[in-house]
């Protein structure tokens, strides 16, 4: 028998749920389950050399940081968000509040930020600023590239009208015993379209599942326009998975064990016999063994989602140097048992837990390995870029926890549950022995979508997940049929044309890097291949094998082009957008773009398409540097008079030019008292 903090063995069954609906939600809570023209954009990675062998370039991935160090990383950001609000151009009005930082190996570090204006919060203000070595800003990227100027922060509607707006809203969605859990607040809303005075109203009770609600509704201040909504609370599916005997760590207290993990942040396994609020009641007892391996033993589901937990935390511990969801070290909770006939599973902020129901009949425990690291990714994924769950970022937001579901229990090398491709393939959700998802194919589903269209993110987030589900695999296994594991697959392109895989360890670290470091809350697929190809010239290089497999994976689901510039339509774009502070009356300043993969020259009608935020352009002179430095002037100097702002796409004829090499955006403010940055600049080969 083990003692504190000890180590034992537990049985697990599988069992079987029946499909539900889920609501559309943001980040908060997280599920598993759904309800019943795009040129891509290259990158804004530095132009680096392959690395040896397929080997990531030293220094360039994230450092396992103690929660020690990570405070202080967080002390230093927040002790100099003043400066750093200075040096992006942010306005008086605006500050900035430290979410997360991140430190590589080669000393650059990623802290990302919410913002405020006027004291209130701005919803799809958030940033992530790059930062060297010397503590120079070195790129931003930002969810919204509007300028946070609001015409008012005097609201003309009363908060009451919000708050009946926001009941109706819930009502509508048939959710049970609506109320609104805190009075409406006054926030900017900048996630889509200018930044505007409004209201945000949360409201309470629970959706027509018996899933908690937390819907949150934004408001016109000035119009009463409903603005946007999403559900916090994000649902998911799963069974007890049949782990066998796995070891679990727990807390021994004078005669008592109690499924307390101390050394995983102290999370903590609860039972909440039903109940639907609250935490229950901790498991404990009075030896070290949990469950016998029948859905009917209490213990039985306690062990499997301690288990989950535990897996998960490994996982992104080890593999990818974070301590906990949020990186400080600090556990979650879960809970199971929650309900009665509850057919779903969710992570929530608001409690920073997990909550499992026993399915059907409470017969089937929704605690299966890939749905507890499902809803645990939800939590990272709301700690760090915080997709919108809603549209494509709501889309990229599921997939990721797909993602990382799927990659955890390959981590998990549990030969009754083996690594695979399959979402919820345990749980006999279908009734026919089917999975819930499939990322070689998620059209297999009967819902899911293959490949990226213009209408992606009219679906249902569990939908809209499945190109991103399905670049992840291509990108790891290549297209194609393979067994792996003793699973069949068989992954078709859009395109009609291979993808070589690079492997799940490289493409994991390619998607969490993007993850943590370049996704805001509003990314869609164009900007996830952005981030994930600047993510992967970073660890890779931008020549590199693995950069091409991932242009080619993309392009194989539609998004942008492939590495030899073929398919994807609209031309071939490379985009950088990344921010580039432009000095006041100072030295030029230059934002690079790659261009690989083209033949000969470019064209003589180059388009380069400019998105500068700058107060009186007269002062600013821009030019396009070719690879071999002949500059072209887009704007001269005295040039645009007072205005504000270029938002342009000028043709350049560039047919002397040698195609592929790095091009160069080069800007320079030449006069006192104005100021701005490059906000991003695109070229397109016809």
């Amino acid at each position: 028998m083990l003692r504190s903090s000890s180590t034992r063995r537990t049985s697990h069954i599988r069992a079987t749920t029946q499909r539900r609906v889920a609501t559309v939600a943001l980040v908060g809570v997280s599920a598993l389950i759904a309800a019943a023209v795009q040129s891509g954009a290259a990158t804004a990675a530095p132009d680096q050399a392959p690395s040896a062998a397929g080997k990531v370039i030293p220094g360039s991935e994230s450092v396992k940081l103690t929660p020690a160090q990570r405070a202080e990383l967080i002390r230093q950001a927040d002790a100099a968000r003043t400066a750093t609000a200075k040096d992006l151009g942010l306005g008086a009005k605006e500050k900035l509040v430290v979410r997360d930082v991140l430190k590589d190996g080669n000393g650059t570090v990623h802290t990302r930020y919410e913002r405020t204006y006027d004291g209130l919060p701005v919803l799809g203000g958030d940033l992530v600023v790059q930062s060297t070595k010397a503590d120079a800003v070195e790129s931003v990227v930002k969810a919204t590239r509007a300028a946070i100027k609001p015409a008012t922060t005097t609201a003309a509607l009363p908060a009451a009208k919000a708050r009946t707006q926001a009941l109706k809203a819930a009502e509508a969605q048939d959710a049970k015993s609506p109320d609104v859990n805190r009075a409406p607040r006054k926030v900017i809303w900048a996630a889509d379209g200018k930044p505007t005075l409004a209201y945000e109203t949360v409201v309470g009770g629970f959706q027509e599942d018996g899933t908690p609600q937390e819907l949150h509704v934004v408001t016109d201040a000035a119009s009463g326009a409903k603005l946007f909504e999403w559900q916090a609370i994000e649902t998911g599916v799963g069974n007890t998975v049949y782990s066998g005997t796995v070891d679990l760590t727990t807390t021994q207290s004078g005669s008592t064990y109690n499924l307390t993990d101390g050394a995983r942040g102290g999370h903590k396994t609860y039972n909440l016999n039903r109940g639907t609020s609250g935490t229950g009641t901790l498991f404990s007892g009075p030896d070290d063994v949990w469950g016998n391996g029948s859905a009917s033993n209490a213990e039985s589901a306690g062990a499997d989602a301690h288990y989950g937990a535990q897996l998960t935390w490994d996982y992104y511990k080890n593999v990818h140097g974070r301590s906990g969801i949020k990186g400080d070290g600090v556990g979650a909770y879960s809970r199971v048992h929650y309900g009665n006939n509850y057919v779903n599973a969710f992570w929530s902020d608001s409690c920073f837990c997990m909550t499992y129901g026993d399915g059907s009949g409470n017969a089937n425990p929704l605690t299966a390995i890939d749905v507890a690291a499902h809803e645990m990714t939800h939590g990272l994924t709301s700690a760090t870029a915080g997709l919108v769950y809603s549209g494509e970022s709501g889309g990229l937001n599921e997939a990721t926890s797909d993602i990382f579901g799927s990659t955890v229990e390959f981590y998990a090398n549990n030969s009754s549950d083996v690594g695979d491709y399959l979402i919820g393939e345990e749980i006999n959700i279908n009734g026919d022995g089917t999975p819930l998802r499939y990322m070689d194919k998620p059209s297999k589903d009967g819902a899911s979508k293959d490949s990226w269209y213009s209408g992606l993110g009219n679906n249902d987030v569990h939908y809209s997940s499945g190109p991103a589900n399905h670049f992840f695999y291509l990108l790891s296994e290549g297209s194609g049929t393979k067994t792996i594991n003793g699973v069949t697959y068989n992954s078709p392109t859009s395109d009609g044309l291979p993808v070589t895989g690079i492997g799940r360890d490289k493409a994991e670290k390619i998607w969490f890097r993007a993850l943590t470091t370049k996704f805001t809350s509003t990314t869609n697929y164009a900007s996830a291949r952005t981030y994930t190809l600047a993510a992967t010239g970073e660890l890779y290089g931008t020549t590199s094998a693995e950069y091409k497999a991932v242009q080619d994976a993309w392009a194989a689901i539609a998004v942008g082009s492939r590495s030899d510039g073929g398919g994807g339509g609209g031309g071939t774009s490379f985009e950088n957008a990344a921010d580039v502070s432009i000095p006041d009356n100072g030295a030029a300043v230059t934002s690079p773009i790659t261009v690989s993969g083209r033949t000969g020259n470019a064209p003589s009608n180059l388009s380069v398409a400019v998105d500068i935020v700058h107060t009186y352009i007269g002062d600013l002179q821009v030019q396009l540097v070719a690879p071999d430095g002949t500059a072209y002037t887009l704007k001269a100097y005295g040039t645009g008079g007072s205005a504000d702002n270029i938002n342009t796409t000028y043709t350049v004829n560039a047919s002397s030019e040698v195609a592929n090499g790095v091009w160069q955006l080069r800007v320079q403010d030449n006069a006192a008292q104005d100021t701005g940055y490059i906000n991003s600049w695109k070229l397109t080969f016809p």
